[in-house]
């Protein structure tokens, strides 16, 4: 995975990235993907491109157990978001829905950076500083959630979850 860096800081809420007036469109999602991160970043959904990543520092997804957090932000072509934590049930969400949240130090990125994920290796390299970030790598099973575009699709695919892989 390869693509460009945008980046925020500590303590991103799930209102920052789906503003709360908007969840009366939570049953069109197409629609509420336009406005993911629209007081940080405005117009932001016209901005990102299919494959970039979003970078973030303590806490991201912080606030409400929104799941169209994690679904907007995958909508909107954002292939893993990187941060130096994340509020647990964000973490889940991104998860369910086939989003890489990927624990790591993000100091080490600026906004705009060209960045590749080996996420099977542990490893981001990015490519504007010639540099190799290390992070723990993600457990196979949920590698193979991802794998599998989500929670829902693994349990159609296996009739449960599958914890031997």
């Amino acid at each position: 995975m390869r693509g460009k860096v945008w980046k925020f800081g500590d303590a991103i809420s799930t209102d920052h990235v789906i503003p709360g007036r908007y969840m009366y469109l939570r049953s069109n999602l197409p629609e509420l993907a336009k406005h993911i991160f629209e007081y940080e970043k405005p117009n932001f959904s016209g901005m990102v491109s299919p494959g970039d990543f979003i970078v973030a520092g303590h806490n991201f997804g912080q606030g409400s157990s929104r799941e169209h957090a994690a679904i907007v932000i995958k909508m909107n072509g954002i292939q893993a978001v990187f941060a130096k934590s994340f509020a647990r049930i964000f973490y889940r969400n991104c998860f369910n829905n086939g989003l890489p949240a990927v624990i790591c130090d993000t100091e080490k990125f600026s906004e705009g950076e060209e960045i590749e994920l080996f996420l099977d290796q542990g490893k981001i390299v990015n490519h504007s500083r010639n540099e190799t970030i290390s992070f723990i790598s993600i457990p196979p099973v949920m590698r193979q959630i991802l794998n599998d575009g989500g929670l829902v699709e693994h349990v159609k695919k296996y009739g449960d979850i599958k914890l031997d892989l």
